[in-house]
C-alpha cells in the first residue's frame, strides 16, 4: 500500500509554500510576497511520530479568473484534490475571509476527502482570534497556526495523522515486481501496455490524455506475476499548455514512487526533453530502478539514425546517470518489448543485490590505495579504512574514513564508478556515504 498523499490548497500569497517548507524541512518551494510565485505542484515527504506521508504544494487558487495563469492554477488544484487522501485549506488570518474562500471551501467539501482549515499567520496566541471569522465556512477541523514559526503545527499533525490511510504493518507485503511505464503524454505508454498484455487494457488514440487514471494490470510472464502500471497522460484536452505537463506529472510521480522499476518511454522522433530529465532525476532521488525505452523505433530511418548514435546522444543528455540502460523498441510491432521485461527483472534483482563485506574490501581497497582521496586543507592524509554495504530496499555503501568531511564530491563519484565497474548495479541508483572510522 502506498504512502498517503496530502495536498495544500488556497488562494495566492497565504503562506502555502512556507507551510510546505516547514513540514518537509526543506526550502524547495519559492517563498515571495508576490502572489502566484508557486506555479507548479511541488512534492515532498513529511515524517511525524514515526510515520510518513507525501505532501503536495499547489499554486495559488483564484476561482473563475479569466487570467490564464490563474485558470491554470485552478485546474491544478482540482486535479490535486482528485489525487489527495486529505486536503489542507490554508487562509490568511490577518486579511480575513475573502469572497472566493467560500467557493474554494465548497469545492473542497465536494471532494469528499478529509479536510482541514489552517488559519495561517496566527503567530502568537493573541492572534488566535483570527480563526473565529472562518467558522462560517462550516469546517469541523480549524487550526490557528503559524507556518513561519511552527505554532500549533504539532497538534494539527496529530489530528491529521489519525485520519490518514497509512499502510497496515500487519499486511502481508506484495513481493511481486511493480513495473511502471512512465513518460510524457502521447509517447505510446498505453500501446506498450496493450502489447505486453496481449489485449487492449487501455484506450489508445493519438490525442494526448486519453488515459484518465493509472491502471494496474497483472502481466503473467513465464509463470511469474508482474504488476504493470500504465500511467495516465491527461484528463482532458486543454488550451492551457502548462497543465498538460502538470497533469502528466501527477500520475507519473505517483506511479514512480510506488514502483520498483520504471520504464521511461521516449518518442524516437521527439528525442529526450527537459521533462524526461526531470523524471530521471526524481527516479534517482527515490532510488528506483530505471530503463530508458526509445519507442516508435519503426518510424526511424536506420540508415541516417542508428541506434548507437541515438543512444550516444541520449547518454550525453543524461550525464552522470549514464548507468541507465537504453533500449530501442516499437510498441506497435512489438519489437524488443519483452526484452524490456527481462531487463526490468534483472534491474530489480540488482537493487536487492548484497556484496559481502570481505569482497568489497578485497576488490576496492587496492584501487582506492592507487588513487587515494585528496588531502585535507591542512595537508592531513585522508584514509578509507573499511567499506560495507547496508540498506534493505536499495544499495547503500558506507566508507569509513578519517577526516571524511573533507572528501570532495568528485571523489564520491569516483568511488561510485569503481563500485559499478566491479559489481554491476546496472540501472540502479546507489548511495555512497562516508562515516568516521
Amino acid at each position: 500500500m502506498r504512502e498517503p498523499i496530502v495536498v495544500i490548497v488556497g488562494s495566492p500569497n497565504v503562506g502555502k509554500s512556507t507551510l510546505f517548507n516547514r513540514l518537509t524541512k526543506s526550502s524547495t518551494s519559492i517563498v515571495d510576497d508576490i502572489s502566484g510565485v508557486t506555479r507548479d505542484r511541488i512534492y515532498g515527504s513529511v515524517e511525524w511520530n514515526g510515520k510518513q506521508f507525501r505532501l503536495i504544494d499547489t499554486g495559488g487558487y483564484v476561482p473563475n479568473s479569466e487570467n490564464l495563469f490563474e485558470s491554470a492554477i485552478r485546474e491544478q488544484v482540482e486535479i490535486a484534490l482528485d489525487e489527495a487522501d486529505a486536503v489542507l485549506f490554508v487562509v490568511d488570518g490577518r486579511i480575513g475571509l475573502k469572497p472566493f474562500d467560500k467557493e474554494i471551501a465548497g469545492i473542497i467539501r465536494r471532494s469528499s476527502k478529509p479536510y482541514y482549515l489552517l488559519v495561517n499567520k496566527s503567530d502568537t496566541s493573541k492572534l488566535s482570534v483570527y480563526k473565529n471569522e472562518f467558522y462560517e465556512l462550516g469546517f469541523e477541523h480549524i487550526y490557528d497556526i503559524s507556518a513561519l514559526n511552527g505554532r500549533n503545527l504539532g497538534d494539527f499533525l496529530d489530528d491529521l495523522q489519525d485520519h490518514l490511510p497509512f499502510p497496515n504493518e500487519k499486511d502481508i507485503p506484495d513481493t511481486r515486481l511493480r513495473l511502471s511505464i512512465i513518460g510524457r503524454p502521447n509517447v505510446g505508454k498505453s500501446s506498450l501496455t496493450n502489447s505486453l498484455l496481449g489485449y487492449d487494457r487501455s484506450i489508445v488514440t493519438n490525442i494526448p490524455g486519453t488515459t484518465r487514471d493509472s491502471i494496474d494490470s497483472v502481466l503473467k510472464y513465464y509463470g511469474e506475476e508482474i504488476i504493470l502500471v500504465d500511467t495516465a497522460g491527461l484528463r482532458k484536452r486543454t488550451k492551457i499548455k502548462g497543465n498538460i505537463e502538470f497533469f502528466a506529472n501527477v500520475r507519473t510521480y505517483r506511479a514512480l514512487w510506488d514502483s520498483d522499476v520504471a520504464i521511461l518511454l521516449i518518442d524516437a522522433e521527439a528525442g529526450i526533453e527537459n521533462q524526461d530529465q526531470k523524471i530521471i532525476q526524481e527516479a534517482v532521488r527515490r532510488r528506483k530502478g530505471l530503463i530508458i525505452a526509445i519507442n516508435k523505433w519503426d518510424l526511424i530511418e536506420k540508415e541516417t539514425n542508428t541506434a548507437r548514435n541515438f543512444e550516444a546522444a541520449v547518454k550525453e543528455k543524461i550525464g552522470m546517470t549514464d548507468y541507465i540502460p537504453i533500449i530501442t523498441i516499437s510498441a506497435l510491432t512489438k519489437q524488443r518489448i519483452f526484452k524490456l521485461i527481462d531487463l526490468a527483472k534483472k534491474i530489480n534483482e540488482e537493487r536487492k543485490k548484497k556484496i559481502p563485506t570481505n569482497q568489497l574490501n578485497e576488490v576496492l581497497q587496492p584501487l582506492i590505495a592507487a588513487t587515494p582521496p585528496p588531502a585535507t586543507p591542512t595537508g592531513k592524509e585522508v584514509k578509507i579504512k573499511y567499506i560495507t554495504q547496508v540498506g534493505e530496499h536499495y544499495p547503500i555503501f558506507l566508507f569509513f574514513a578519517n577526516e571524511h568531511k573533507f572528501i570532495p564530491e568528485h571523489y564520491r563519484r569516483f568511488l561510485e564508478r569503481l563500485i559499478r565497474e566491479n559489481f554491476g548495479f546496472e540501472g540502479v541508483p546507489i548511495t555512497v556515504s562516508f562515516k568516521e572510522k
